[in-house]
């Protein structure tokens, strides 16, 4: 009878367990587009974990100075056009119709609506977010005419690496009739093209720049608009290292600490070394003492661990995840390389 009693007493707690270690598994995540995106809730990666495919790893982000806002300017056909040598350069044919066909259209409700949603049925958060005070188009977008089909974009690496303009162009073809002709490069290459008159319009993400590229006459103030810059969306810069770790940068306590631990340590970094926006954006994390500028020679002595690549974001990634390094990336084409399992076309 004991013998029995133990038996049942057994089996009991058996079933105990197994109903304890069961668990309701969670619902699929619902998400419903919201006409604003504002205050957006910034997901940090976990820290020390590989990502899938890729040793890096998204390690700092959360941090006010790395918000990063993206504008488009149209070109003016007066601009003082000059060659890569400064002589100034006559006859140069810019087609404001198309630029403005296709800033309107950005700007309206059917081209916000897109960049709004891209990336979140892919990657289940958003790559790009709309800046509450944009600028918003409702003006009637032409047809193009064989005077105005094609359209010259010149713009940042980021925008095209993450695959946004892949998205976004073909539908604006589609429906109007144009041809965009992307040429990407870092925001200062960007600029540079249209001040030597190969731009209709560009789409860069450094203040300072285009400011002085206002300033120096090359940007037109659309009908429409009240300024020439139109600032209309931003994602953020993240700084992306190994998995591992070395130099502690996610237990610091602002983006600027995490960089000086870097340079402490000697870390290896990879930077876009290109003047574009990111690059720009890099430069100001570095402790001051350490003279760190755009130009390759002020880093002439950190060259054991500082990669001055002059390459784009896609590349530089590459780099970094070959050697084992840091980077400051955008947060969409970062996202996007990890999709990819680091493979970027």
């Amino acid at each position: 009878m004991k013998q029995k009693v133990t038996s049942l007493a057994l089996a009991l707690l058996l079933l105990l367990a197994v109903t304890g270690c069961a668990q309701t598994p969670p619902s699929e995540p619902s998400h419903v587009p919201s006409a604003e995106v504002t205050a957006p809730v910034i997901e940090t990666e976990p820290t020390g974990t590989p990502e899938a495919g890729i040793g890096l790893t998204i390690l700092y982000e959360q941090d006010d100075s790395m918000i990063n806002t993206y504008s488009l300017l149209a070109v003016d056909e007066a601009a003082p056009f000059t060659d890569a040598d400064g002589n100034a350069v006559s006859g140069v044919a810019i087609n404001t119709v198309g630029a403005k066909a296709l800033i309107d259209w950005m700007l309206s409700e059917e081209g916000t609506a897109l960049i709004r949603d891209y990336g979140y049925a892919d990657y289940g958060e958003y790559l790009f977010y709309l800046k509450d005070d944009r600028p918003v188009s409702t003006a009637q977008i032409p047809q193009a005419e064989d005077a105005t089909r094609t359209i010259r974009l010149s713009t940042t690496t980021s925008v095209n690496d993450s695959g946004l303009l892949g998205y976004l162009l073909p539908k604006f073809e589609e429906k109007y009739g144009y041809t965009v002709e992307v040429a990407s490069a870092g925001t200062g290459k960007a600029i540079a093209a249209a001040q030597y008159g190969n731009a209709d319009l560009i789409l860069v993400h450094s203040k300072s720049q285009e400011e002085a590229f206002v300033e120096a006459g090359f940007a037109k103030v659309l009908e429409g608009y009240d300024t020439a810059r139109l600032s209309f969306m931003y994602n953020y810069f993240v700084l992306v290292g190994p998995s591992a770790d070395p130099a502690g940068c996610a237990g610091a306590a602002t983006v600027k600490d995490a960089f000086r631990l870097i340079a402490e340590g000697e870390h290896t970094f990879v930077s876009r070394g290109d003047k574009s926006g990111t690059h720009t954006k890099e430069l100001s994390l570095w402790p001051e003492e350490l003279g760190i500028t755009d130009e390759a020679d002020s880093v002439a002595e950190y060259t054991d661990w500082y990669v001055y690549s002059n390459a784009g974001m896609g590349v530089c990634l590459t780099m970094a995840e070959e050697m084992d390094g840091y980077i400051l990336s955008d947060k969409a084409t970062f996202l996007t390389f990890r999709a990819n399992n680091g493979q970027m076309e």
